[in-house]
């Protein structure tokens, strides 16, 4: 038993790396940048808290699974930037880094590849209401810092509404909210409008 505890223990090291891996959205207000570890813990309360909610009857243990390892690529991989030029082929080190992470000798988790893959995708009613989530809190985040990561890397509106409009099919009621905050934002000249 010991040689497992050692073996899991390492792996555990390796996972703690995300901790390392700094975002550009800003928490509490604009207190400072949050990490991947962080985001990815703060989405599983995030899915978990809407499943609640919403009428849908969703897996809660698949959510928060899928959740807590949607990031696990950027150990190896770092963060792409929503916004980024690099944005459409982040996945593919992403991909390979989970690869890596999942061979860990002391890795006694059996799917995370299979899990990583279906948030990727994004077909399950869980994968997708993840997708709109993990689009909403850093758009909470600059609501919150008064747009600050938008003011950073002049963001302009309709950058914010290219990559948020497929929330609108998910769910119309969650896209009024975000539609609502957005302008506020433009009101209040967070992001460019040019």
């Amino acid at each position: 038993m010991t040689d497992k505890i050692s073996a899991i223990s390492d792996f555990l090291i390796q996972l703690d790396a995300l901790k390392s891996v700094n975002r550009r959205t800003y928490i509490n207000g604009g207190e400072r940048v949050e990490n991947s570890a962080e985001h990815s813990w703060h989405l599983a309360m995030a899915c978990w808290a809407f499943a609640e909610q919403l009428p849908e009857d969703y897996d809660v243990t698949k959510l928060i699974k899928l959740a807590l390892i949607h990031d696990l690529g950027e150990i190896g991989a770092g963060d792409t930037f929503l916004y980024s030029k690099h944005r459409d082929s982040a996945h593919i080190q992403e991909r390979e880094s989970v690869k890596q992470t999942a061979s860990h000798p002391g890795n006694p988790i059996g799917d995370i590849v299979e899990l990583w893959e279906e948030q990727e995708m994004g077909e399950s009613k869980e994968a997708k209401l993840l997708k709109v989530i993990d689009r909403l809190l850093p758009f909470l985040h600059n609501i919150t810092s008064e747009g600050r990561a938008w003011r950073d890397n002049g963001i302009h509106k309709h950058q914010v509404l290219k990559m948020h409009r497929f929330i609108e099919r998910e769910s119309s009621e969650i896209y009024e909210w975000f539609i609502a905050k957005l302008e506020y934002a433009v009101e209040r000249g967070w992001l460019n409008t040019l």
